[in-house]
């Protein structure tokens, strides 16, 4: 099974890598593209897709989940995520030759792991390692070269990119969760962090203005853009500032 799977990710990646369509990445040199969303007709239908999932579905259950769970235990479970986002994290840190990332991201790992009993409480915080955005394999493609392609609004999945959903595959292969074997275990895991994500997400709606397809698409291409960069780019929203904190 171990040499299956690994057979599966070097095909992928091989397949990434030798993929016309997505070429070299644009801020890597090439001229950035007039048009990253060629494809508006079927993004827009799967997003209304997505959003009526959204609204009749998750969003009243991420409230719910808000309302009923004691903000110290949310904090908490959130913790116990980022804990394990901070695997693959390390890894892409290692993949993209950012040596100094993922020994950050070891180290948070170990010590949240140990002394913040699994991840619960974030004590790296307070030993000089605070909590930074993790690296994910998407972006590891685009250190390497590979365009970001066009937009692209997967189902169920939301907004991603041809190089983020190429991309996908390989994050679920390097999250810890998914070596899970007890499959009630796995899928109640699952879900609790989509719920836990989806929940964190409820404040920022009401910064959407305008169309609401447009703003997410925007807002999302110049956070991954602001991602791969380590946030050395330019704010497209505010002039010829260039970003100093998370979207």
């Amino acid at each position: 099974m171990r040499i299956q799977k690994g057979f599966m990710l070097s095909a992928i990646v091989i397949g990434i890598l030798s993929n016309p369509a997505l070429g070299q990445d644009p801020a890597l040199g090439q001229e950035e593209e007039k048009n990253p969303d060629p494809w508006q007709g079927y993004n827009r239908a799967m997003f209304k897709f997505n959003d009526t999932i959204d609204r009749w579905f998750l969003k009243p259950v991420a409230k719910g989940y808000r309302a009923i769970t004691p903000n110290a235990l949310e904090r908490g479970i959130s913790n116990i995520f980022s804990n394990i986002g901070e695997v693959p994290s390390t890894l892409n840190g290692v993949l993209q030759g950012n040596v100094k990332g993922a020994a950050h991201d070891t180290g948070r790992f170990l010590v949240n792991s140990t002394l913040g009993i699994g991840g619960l409480f974030d004590v790296a915080k307070h030993m000089k390692l605070p909590a930074d955005d993790h690296e994910d394999f998407g972006q590891t493609l685009a250190v390497w070269g590979v365009g970001q392609g066009n937009y692209l609004v997967l189902p169920f999945l939301g907004p991603s990119t041809l190089r983020d959903g190429f991309a996908k595959p390989i994050d679920w292969y390097t999250d810890p969760t998914t070596y899970i074997e007890h499959d009630r275990t796995r899928w109640t895991i699952t879900g609790l962090s989509l719920i836990d994500m989806r929940a964190s997400l409820l404040p920022l709606e009401e910064n959407i203005t305008g169309d609401k397809y447009t703003f997410i698409r925007d807002v999302y291409l110049d956070r991954r853009n602001y991602l791969i960069h380590n946030g050395e780019v330019e704010d497209t929203f505010g002039g010829d500032e260039e970003f100093e904190g998370e979207l």
